[in-house]
């Protein structure tokens, strides 16, 4: 024959004071004589049974001996329903923040299983605080509202402000799953060098090789696919001082864009402040920082004594720019986008040399 024992174990939190009368009910004690059996003031007990104080340690070894239910059933009792308490709180104040879950791209996020489908307001800013890592939508709004000041736009770039997070937070998430070594800026023009050669690769290949080179160098380097309403095709800053990051989006699916925006993005580390977030909207006529790294990318990917013999006869021709290409190691895209940009080569001439991406679930 085994002892019995007093166990408690419901599927639901409920107040102590519950169990607590419902314990001296069933042994025909008063509150007022359960005070005084525990040596406690008649006030705490029916505070404690009203939910209004906690059941503390010493308290519960006195219920433990008074009513003969171990203590740390007691304990777990009170933290059950404490715990309850501030999630239901917190379920409160969600359904309050739910006008600020719905600037985001929750459906999209969904579908890329960055969280899970809510069922109300109240799921969708819980759902949407995690995956931030932030605990309350006034902590977002410090770290990420206000991080528009650090953001350096490109004058045209035009991005809502809660989709530009959430590409960014995804973008982050790829790289925080990177093992990089430490950055070293010698290490990293090196593979710099290695990864122009790789725009003549396959492209999804390439990425990934060029994503290793990186990471030797100390880069993270992420391809995240646009969302609604983000209209950037990258982004460059420092998760911390030994970790930059970048990021590109393949907004406008063709290998030249692709691997402009991350040499731009590249420059960007290599040229400018560690405080900043470079947020770039694919564009190469902007001024200040942007063009400074425009013209690095420009020369890096063509240097400027090949870039003067290629057009020193005047508009190259299909034939002229493979082979010049050939010559270079760089992707005959890359070269119809320059000339294209420098207004040397029409908009509608030989895109066919133009590498066209799509992701494979489009």
């Amino acid at each position: 024959m085994t002892a019995s024992t007093n166990e408690y174990l419901p599927d639901y939190a409920v107040p102590p004071g519950w169990v607590i009368e419902e314990r001296l009910a069933a042994q025909d004690i008063s509150q007022a004589e359960f005070a005084r059996r525990c040596g406690r003031s008649a006030k705490l007990i029916s505070e404690i049974v009203a939910g209004k104080a906690p059941i503390e340690p010493k308290t519960a070894i006195q219920f433990e001996k008074v009513l003969g239910v171990d203590a740390s059933i007691w304990l777990g009792i009170e933290a059950d329903y404490r715990l309850r308490q501030t999630r239901e709180n917190e379920v409160r104040e969600a359904d309050c923040a739910g006008v600020w879950s719905k600037t985001f791209p929750v459906a999209e996020l969904v579908n890329r299983g960055a969280i899970r489908r809510p069922s109300s307001n109240g799921e969708a800013v819980s759902a949407l605080l995690a995956f931030f890592g932030v605990a309350s939508v006034e902590a977002w709004q410090t770290k990420y509202g206000s991080a528009n000041v650090a953001y350096r736009h490109s004058p045209s770039f035009d991005s809502d402000k809660s989709a530009l997070a959430s590409w960014l937070r995804l973008a982050e998430i790829a790289a925080s799953q990177q093992d990089c070594a430490d950055y070293d800026a010698a290490a990293f023009k090196s593979a710099l060098g290695r990864v122009r050669g790789l725009t003549r690769v396959d492209v999804r290949s390439a990425l990934d090789t060029a994503r290793g080179l990186c990471n030797e160098a100390g880069v993270a380097l992420s391809l995240v696919k646009p969302l609604p309403k983000a209209r950037l095709s990258g982004a460059a800053w420092w998760m911390s001082p030994r970790k930059p990051v970048i990021a590109v989006s393949a907004r406008h699916k063709t290998d030249d864009h692709l691997w402009f925006s991350l040499f731009h993005e590249a420059a960007h580390l290599l040229l400018h402040s560690k405080r900043s977030v470079f947020v770039d909207g694919g564009h190469r006529d902007d001024g200040d920082v942007e063009a400074e790294a425009n013209e690095w990318t420009a020369r890096f990917l063509i240097p400027q004594q090949d870039w003067r013999r290629l057009v020193a006869t005047g508009t190259p021709g299909r034939a002229d720019i493979v082979r010049f290409a050939e010559e270079l190691g760089v992707a005959p895209g890359i070269v119809v986008g320059s000339l294209q940009h420098a207004q040397v080569l029409p908009w509608n001439r030989c895109n066919d040399l133009k590498v066209r991406l799509r992701w494979t679930n489009e």
